[in-house]
C-alpha cells in the first residue's frame, strides 16, 4: 500500500479523533499534543467539579525547575512532557504523574533578544508544546531545532535544524509551532526559502517533501487536520493569510488573507461541517470561511462572515455547540460568538486563555484569576474563581490542560495540577 493511500485512510480513521490515538482520546483521556487528541482544545471528560471551594481546588503537587516558558503540557499514561528556558537554553522536560522531574534533554540555544530584539527581552521563554507519539515525543524549539527523543530514557532519536536547512529567517517572535503527526509523517512550517511546510517520516527525521508555493514569514500557529469537500487537508496560518495544504505531497489546496498589522497570527483554527473559523489580535478580528470544489476541481473561498470582534491574541478560541468562546485582544472581553453568523451573544471584562471540558470553561487571566465559567451561549455564567500562585514572572499565557480528572496549569518555571474530580459516590 503506498504512502498516499495510507494517509488518506489514516484520515479517514481519526476524524474527529484527528491526534495520535483514538482509543486513548475516548478511555484513558490522553492529552498527546498541543490542544490535546482532536487539537480543539476540548476535553472529552465528565464528573468533575461544576463548582470550586473558595480557596480552589484541591492542589495534588507542584513541580518547579521545569524552566522558563509559555509552554503548555502533553500528558500519557505514564508522563507529563513540556518544555522550558535554563540559563537561556532551551530544554525539554519529562516528568511523572507525581511531578518528579524524570529528565531533562537540552534542545539548544533559546529565542532571546540579540542586537536587533532588544525589545523582545521580557517575552522570552519556551513556546510550543511538545508532541508524543507511542514512544516518542517531538519537540520544535524557539530557533528551530526539531528534536524526538525516546519518551523513557531521553534518549535522542534524531534532531534537525530546520532553520538553516530550509533557509528561513529568524522568526521574529521564535518559533511557537507545535508540530502535527499524522500516520508516518511529521509536519511543519520552517517558513524557509527552500521550503515553508515540509513533512518529515517521523522515525528518522528525513525529508519527504517540501512545498515552496508559500512565500511569506511565519505563523506562530499549529496545523489542524480536516476534510473539506472530500478532500483530506492540513490548515494554518502564515503571518498573512490562512492556507491548506493536502497531507500527502503538499500541494497547496487554497490560501486566503488574513492577518493582523503586527503580522503574528497566532491562533489556531477551528474547523466545523467544511467551515474555517480563523481569528487574529491587534483588532484584526475574526472571520469564517467556506472552501469548496469547483467544476474544475480547484477549490475556491468564500467568506461568510467577517467581525472585528474576538481577536484572540494568542489564548486559543473553543467551539462549543456551535458557538466560539474566547477573549478579544483591542476588541477588549471574553466572548462568545454564533459560529455560523458571527453575532455576538455576550462579553464580559477580561483577556486570558482558557480551556474546554464538561460543560464549563477554564479562563485564565493574564495576572492569573481562574474562573469556571458555565459553557451557556445566553450569558456569561461565572461558577467559581481563585488566584494563582503567583511564583514567577510574566503573564500567565500557557494554555491550560483538563486530562484524568487535573487540572494542569503552567506558570513560568513551574507545573501546577489540582484535582478537579467529583467524590466518587460509591466509596
Amino acid at each position: 500500500m503506498d504512502r498516499t493511500v495510507r494517509i488518506l485512510m489514516m484520515a479517514t480513521i481519526v476524524l474527529p479523533f484527528w491526534g495520535v490515538h483514538e482509543s486513548f482520546a475516548k478511555e484513558s483521556f490522553f492529552w498527546p499534543c498541543f490542544h490535546g487528541p482532536n487539537r480543539d482544545n476540548r476535553s472529552h471528560e465528565t464528573n468533575l467539579l461544576d463548582a470550586w471551594p473558595e480557596e480552589g481546588p484541591t492542589l495534588l503537587w507542584q513541580t518547579s525547575g521545569i524552566g522558563h516558558g509559555y509552554s503548555s503540557v502533553a500528558v500519557t499514561d505514564r508522563h507529563i512532557f513540556t518544555a522550558g528556558m535554563i540559563e537561556k537554553d532551551t530544554h525539554l522536560v519529562a516528568l511523572d504523574l507525581d511531578g518528579h522531574i524524570l529528565w531533562q534533554r537540552l534542545v539548544g540555544e533559546s529565542w532571546q533578544a540579540s542586537d536587533r530584539q532588544r525589545w523582545a527581552v521580557p517575552y522570552a521563554g519556551s513556546r510550543a508544546t511538545p508532541t508524543v507519539d507511542r514512544e516518542t515525543v517531538y519537540f520544535l524549539s524557539e530557533l528551530g531545532k526539531l528534536v524526538a527523543f525516546d519518551i523513557n530514557q531521553g534518549d535522542e532519536r534524531w534532531s534537525i535544524d530546520i532553520s538553516g536547512t530550509w533557509e528561513a529567517d529568524r522568526s521574529k517572535y521564535g518559533y511557537s509551532e507545535s508540530v502535527f503527526i499524522l500516520e508516518d509523517l511529521l509536519f511543519c512550517c520552517p517558513g524557509g526559502k527552500k521550503g515553508y511546510v515540509v513533512a518529515l517520516d517521523k522515525n528518522s527525521g528525513t525529508l519527504v517533501w517540501t512545498n515552496t508555493t508559500t512565500k511569506d514569514s511565519i505563523g506562530y500557529s499549529s496545523f489542524i487536520l480536516a476534510n473539506i469537500s472530500g478532500a483530506t487537508q492540513l490548515i494554518n496560518l502564515t503571518s498573512s493569510q490562512i492556507f491548506a495544504i493536502r497531507p500527502n505531497d503538499g500541494t497547496l489546496l487554497w490560501q486566503y488573507p488574513f492577518g493582523n498589522p503586527r503580522g503574528n497570527n497566532a491562533t489556531d483554527v477551528v474547523v466545523s461541517n467544511g467551515l474555517v473559523y480563523g481569528s487574529s489580535g491587534y483588532g484584526r478580528g475574526s472571520i469564517l470561511l467556506r472552501p469548496e470544489v469547483s467544476e474544475e476541481h480547484a477549490f475556491t473561498v468564500q467568506k461568510v462572515w467577517e467581525s472585528d470582534l474576538l481577536d484572540n491574541h494568542h489564548g486559543s478560541v473553543v467551539l462549543v455547540d456551535q458557538h466560539l468562546y474566547g477573549a478579544g485582544h483591542q476588541a477588549k472581553g471574553w466572548f462568545c460568538l454564533e459560529f455560523l453568523t458571527g453575532k455576538e451573544c455576550w462579553r464580559h471584562p477580561g483577556k486570558g486563555t482558557l480551556t474546554y471540558a464538561d460543560g464549563h470553561l477554564y479562563c485564565i487571566e493574564e495576572k492569573g484569576l481562574i474562573t469556571l465559567v458555565q459553557a451557556d451561549s445566553s450569558r456569561w455564567i461565572e461558577k467559581s474563581n481563585f488566584l494563582l500562585p503567583q511564583e514567577g514572572k510574566g503573564d500567565f499565557w500557557a494554555h491550560p490542560v483538563v486530562c484524568d480528572g487535573r487540572l494542569y496549569i503552567r506558570y513560568s518555571d513551574r507545573l501546577y495540577t489540582y484535582d478537579i474530580r467529583k467524590v466518587n459516590e460509591e466509596s
